[in-house]
């Protein structure tokens, strides 16, 4: 689980007086560890590296530079107010103008920098001019020309109650661990570790072995309303870790033959690639063969290589 306030507020602790050979540890739970945004364990730590960026408290650990910078991958919420005020700072102005450039979630806050901007200030000019050319966008990894990808299929039709269970909404929080229950109840094709409690897990981290991306193909994907959480516990075995952001992930493929409107809006929203696309031939004995990668087990999963 990602930290709590008490942990994170422990956590500083230890930072500021570091026990010999956990380091490395320290930081990559104050870096990876703590949610982002208005949770109160962010609240914690953004209010312990805006005092070490701003020289009101010693790190030995991080820089004053390095600690805007951690303020900056913290989405919103409780890091903003400290990164607008450290935009007059001599040492990392810079640095914090980096960080807000590629801050979105500004509400409000967005005219406290206008108004360093009106003022002269060069690094409040520099935000402001980033956002209005929209460089967070711009500078973000383009769409590849083309993937490789392993199959997972799953026939039929795929609910969203097969994807992020209704008896297990209470897990729904913690992402990872409602996960499992994914697909949990046997049905054609997919045998579940453990039939009504946990779904392919192994099997499906099997396929990542093989060193390409995992999609998610059905004959019709995501019916029913939960779609976030399903979206959740696709992304979870199929997407990428967010940077320093705790538990969740983005990304993925998803191919379907049809997928629901609201289930697709709902993974484009998360980063992943939805595509509609006739999936009949992505089948053992099939597809698989003509493309020279003939199995010898009946599972219905294959390499396919194809332009996106």
């Amino acid at each position: 689980m990602p930290l709590t306030a008490q942990q994170t507020a422990e956590l500083v602790e230890l930072l500021t007086n570091p026990p010999a050979g956990e380091a490395q540890t320290l930081l990559d739970l104050i870096t990876h560890r703590v949610p982002a945004g208005v949770d109160e364990a962010a609240r914690v730590k953004a209010g312990f590296l805006a005092a070490v960026a701003k020289g009101e408290t010693a790190c030995s650990l991080i820089s004053r530079a390095r600690a805007t910078e951690l303020l900056g991958t913290m989405l919103g919420g409780y890091n903003i107010q400290p990164l607008i005020e450290l935009l007059s700072d001599a040492e990392v102005g810079t640095v914090a103008a980096d960080a807000l450039k590629n801050t979105l979630l500004m509400f409000d806050q967005f005219h406290d920098v206008k108004e360093l901007a009106d003022k002269g200030n060069a690094n409040a000019r520099a935000v402001l001019q980033s956002w209005a050319d929209a460089e967070w966008f711009t500078s973000r990894p383009e769409v590849p020309q083309s993937l490789t990808i392993t199959v997972f299929k799953v026939p039929g039709e795929t609910n969203t109650d097969d994807l992020s269970p209704a008896p297990d909404a209470t897990t729904r929080p913690d992402i990872p661990l409602h996960a499992l229950a994914m697909l949990k109840n046997a049905r054609p094709g997919i045998t579940p570790e453990e039939d009504g409690k946990r779904g392919p897990v192994k099997f499906i981290e099997s396929l990542k072995e093989k060193g390409h991306l995992v999609a998610y193909v059905g004959d019709v994907v995501g019916t029913g309303s939960s779609r976030k959480s399903a979206t959740n516990s696709v992304l979870w075995f199929t997407g990428q870790d967010i940077p320093f952001i705790p538990n969740k992930r983005f990304g993925g493929v998803c191919l379907g033959s049809k997928i629901a409107p609201i289930f697709y809006n709902t993974m484009e929203d998360a980063g992943a690639l939805p595509i509609e696309l006739d999936v009949s031939q992505m089948e053992m004995g099939g597809a698989g063969k003509r493309h020279g990668w003939p199995r010898k087990d009946s599972r219905p999963v294959l390499e396919w290589t194809g332009p996106v």
